[in-house]
């Protein structure tokens, strides 16, 4: 009996609560009908050109992705439109496209914060902001790690085990200095930064950091810093996420994880180092 999208839509609602999404998110159902079949679901960060063209190439029937298309009011989805031509590639080639975005950052136990604190290795965490909910609701996370790293080996580990992007890791602090506690947010947690203190966190590893913030935050508290790619941050739920819901099915449809990377930075040019004022002027 083939399985239809309603059934994989409350499958996904189950494990992440469309009620734990910021009141400005968009989340849950983009586009497609319920009453269609699902045989080949595929999991992405984010719903670009390049996922489509997977979407396609696979015979994926539901695309998930964690990134919203839409976020603003929309009041058209024309084929000339970039977003609205994704809608229309997607309707053609009978996917639908699912959305678990600032929800499945909340969630307790599955969720995009706890896939990161996972693949970094943190041993009981718990979130840097707890929402209502079951325990372990809440935005980002905060545990320790088995045994203590310097800054420069944990920077190492993160490395490792997140996709390879053109920025890198940015560190922020003393590489030789032993961290234990780290938190962590998936995406922009630089809202954050302050609960991380309160945590007792050695090091805060997270997204899209500013200068300022960054600077100020070395000037007084002294916690540790690692940025990195927004994409890379989000990626290890993928799995987490496309794992359940094959269990959740009973092995009844095909899930897979997306091989498109989608983080918006394609290069990185290395710099010499020589004096500031040198490279000022």
């Amino acid at each position: 009996m083939a399985v239809l999208l309603g059934e994989v839509l409350d499958a996904l609602d189950a494990r992440y609560d469309p009620g734990l999404a910021e009141s400005w998110d968009a989340v849950g159902l983009v586009c497609g009908d319920r009453d269609e079949p699902v045989r080949r679901v595929l999991f992405a960060v984010d719903p670009t050109a390049d996922v489509v063209d997977e979407v396609v190439e696979t015979g994926a029937d539901l695309l998930v992705t964690h990134h919203p298309l839409f976020l603003g009011a929309v009041h058209g989805v024309p084929a000339d439109d970039p977003k609205g031509r994704l809608v229309h590639r997607l309707i053609r080639a009978g996917a639908a496209l699912f959305v678990a975005h600032t929800n499945a950052d909340r969630t307790a136990g599955h969720g995009v914060n706890d896939a990161l604190a996972a693949v970094l290795g943190l041993e009981g965490t718990t979130p840097l902001e707890p929402a209502p909910g079951p325990p372990g609701t809440g935005l980002g996370r905060v545990g320790r790690l088995a045994a203590p790293l310097t800054l420069g080996q944990f920077a190492e580990r993160a490395a490792a085990v997140l996709p390879v992007t053109a920025g890198g890791i940015r560190i922020a602090g003393d590489l030789g200095r032993k961290v234990r506690t780290v938190a962590v947010c998936g995406g922009s947690g630089g809202s954050l930064m302050d609960a991380a203190v309160a945590a007792g966190a050695d090091v805060f590893l997270t997204s899209d950091l500013k200068h300022h913030p960054v600077s100020e935050w070395q000037q007084s508290v002294r916690v540790a810093v690692c940025d990195v790619a927004h994409f890379a941050s989000e990626w290890p739920w993928l799995s987490v996420a496309s794992d359940l819901l094959g269990r959740d099915m009973s092995g009844r449809i095909e899930v897979s994880v997306s091989r498109r990377r989608t983080d918006p930075w394609t290069a990185h040019v290395g710099q010499s180092e020589r004096p500031a004022e040198s490279a000022a002027g």
